[in-house]
């Protein structure tokens, strides 16, 4: 798990994310491009992340590490590109199906908090020079399903390699799922929740991710 940590805190967390809206509109980052949803993967995928990307460099304080700064971008700039419902559900595995609604709703918005307070910390590793780099698509663009691979490179840091998983939707593309170096996202949570829901029920898992966050 410190493991998965470390390297998750690498990531600048530019990269969870898909929804229907584009970024468009006044108070946008220099250089922030359109999102189109319904594109190619990569092209989909490069757009959200260079728009990440470019809105933490061109905001001071969350160059200089401030993490209020950082969690109001992440917030603008990643949480709308992310389907947290698909990803918690996943991440729960048969335990979701046998949830209230009410706790469906709690623990997919607890479980908001705790990505939101963990990659928000990657986002001090961001530098002037840190770049993202997509690696030639190797999937069908028209599937209902992608992997998009990219490169993360900073001064500070080895560069890491970052796939991305994404699902066709109404809306265009949403991602859900990520690996890095190896180590899938939901992977990882699924067994976490599995062990706290064992001890302590739903309820209890909400009320440990809350505590976390």
């Amino acid at each position: 798990m410190t493991r998965f940590k470390n390297l998750f805190r690498r990531l600048f967390a530019l990269c969870f994310l898909g929804g229907a809206l584009a970024l468009t509109g006044p108070g946008l980052a220099s250089g922030t491009e359109a999102v189109d949803p319904h594109a190619e993967p990569n092209v989909f995928l490069g757009a959200v992340a260079n728009n990440m990307l470019a809105a933490v460099k061109a905001d001071p304080k969350a160059l200089a590490g401030d993490t209020t700064a950082i969690t109001a971008l992440v917030r603008e700039y990643a949480l709308p590109y992310v389907d947290m419902e698909r990803m918690t559900r996943l991440a729960a595995g048969r335990y979701w199906r046998e949830a209230s609604a009410a706790q469906k709703a709690g623990l997919v918005d607890a479980f908001t908090g705790t990505l939101i307070r963990t990659y928000s910390g990657a986002f001090t590793k961001v530098t002037s020079g840190t770049t993202i780099s997509l690696l030639p698509f190797r999937g069908d663009a028209k599937a209902d399903d992608a992997v998009v691979r990219t490169t993360i490179s900073q001064s500070n840091a080895p560069a890491i390699g970052v796939d991305y998983r994404m699902a066709r939707t109404d809306a265009g593309w949403k991602l859900y799922d990520l690996n890095v170096e190896g180590i899938w996202l939901i992977q990882n949570y699924r067994n976490q929740f599995a062990d706290e829901i064992n001890r302590s029920g739903v309820d209890g898992l909400i009320e440990a991710l809350k505590k976390r966050n």
